[in-house]
């Protein structure tokens, strides 16, 4: 696979549609070509102390941001036609969907690959987890500021450019 775009979101609680930023990597061609990242105003917008440990946004940095229906006509461009990659994509599918349903957008069924079903198959026992940051270094590219969701998605690009 050459051409797709990675994909990561971070949300504010628990509930799946409450995402509060966004990162989107578009490869063309077995290369990065793109990136978009951007803060959204979650619904609903209650932060999770749980959540703010991992990713440290709180409600300080996206009460003034777009809604995740302004933000993702942006990125839905970006995409067009092509698959999705995330690592644990069930998360981040789930994400879209319920986003999706939140606000009444119709889904139009993306297709998703998921780079941490990819590294079980092609790492299996020879890595001590599977986790983002593990499965990066495996494929000889360094995540920083992990949980920022950007450097997730950037992370992710790289590995499935190196094993989907």
């Amino acid at each position: 696979m050459k051409d797709f775009v990675a994909i990561d979101f971070e949300t504010a609680n628990q509930d799946r549609s409450s995402i509060c930023s966004v990162g989107a990597v578009l490869v063309r061609r077995g290369f990065i070509a793109t990136s978009f990242y951007s803060l959204v105003k979650p619904e609903p917008g209650k932060y999770a102390a749980v959540c703010q440990n991992v990713h440290g946004l709180s409600n300080k940095q996206t009460k003034d941001a777009e809604t995740f229906p302004e933000i993702w006509k942006q990125i839905s461009k970006m995409i067009g036609n092509l698959p999705l990659v995330a690592h644990n994509a069930p998360f981040d599918e789930s994400c879209l969907k319920a986003a999706f349903e939140r606000y009444g957008m119709q889904y139009p069924n993306y297709k998703f690959f998921c780079t941490l079903k990819a590294s079980r198959e092609h790492f299996g026992d020879k890595l001590p987890n599977h986790q983002l940051q593990t499965v990066a270094e495996a494929c000889g590219y360094h995540l920083e500021d992990h949980h920022n969701a950007i450097a997730d998605a950037e992370a992710c690009a790289h590995i499935a450019i190196k094993i989907l």
